[in-house]
């Protein structure tokens, strides 16, 4: 690694595909490192779908080392059985970096939209186009990775105007 400060991985839970992105925090230069999309089996058990994501996301932070990671708020589905299956993988995804003993922040994913573009309610296309512009990249592997690196790059923001509040409080520098 380089002298860089910080390394975020941010990540956009789903049972189908769960986006990850990472990315490191210099300052107020962010660099894309990675991004992907786990994608567990559609078929079988649950419970082996579940473990075959957490498995997978293990691998992601094993490889990438960040130093902590964010994962977006789901919005309540229309149908419970899908918000349930939905509320058991954003478990799995939560307790990846956690398990790993990373600290895990999360954001709604308004704050994350309005975080990236300036509107809480932009669509896809406009995140993914800001996420490109912010970073520096031609583009990302998938639509749920664009999104990953969205939740990564409005941590980065957070985190730092969170640093610079308490900084002025305790007369310390961030």
């Amino acid at each position: 690694m380089t002298g860089r400060e910080t390394r975020l991985l941010g990540l956009d839970p789903g049972l189908r595909a769960t986006g990850w992105g990472v990315i490191d925090v210099d300052g107020n230069r962010l660099t894309h490192v990675a991004d992907g999309a786990v994608r567990p089996p559609t078929g079988g058990p649950l419970a082996a779908r579940l473990a075959a994501l957490h498995l997978a996301l293990a691998r992601v932070i094993d490889a990438y080392r960040p130093d902590e990671a964010a994962v977006e708020e789901t919005f309540v589905n229309r149908n419970p059985a899908s918000a349930l299956r939905l509320g058991q993988a954003r478990g799995v995804v939560l307790l990846a970096p956690a398990g790993a003993g990373l600290p895990v922040a999360e954001y709604p994913a308004n704050l994350v939209k309005k975080s990236i573009v300036g509107a809480g309610h932009a669509d896809k296309g406009q995140i993914a186009a800001m996420v490109r512009a912010l970073l520096a990249i031609p583009g990302v592997s998938s639509p749920d990775a664009g999104d990953a690196l969205a939740v990564a790059i409005c941590h980065a923001h957070h985190r730092a105007t969170g640093a610079r509040i308490a900084a002025s409080t305790t007369g310390a520098r961030p």
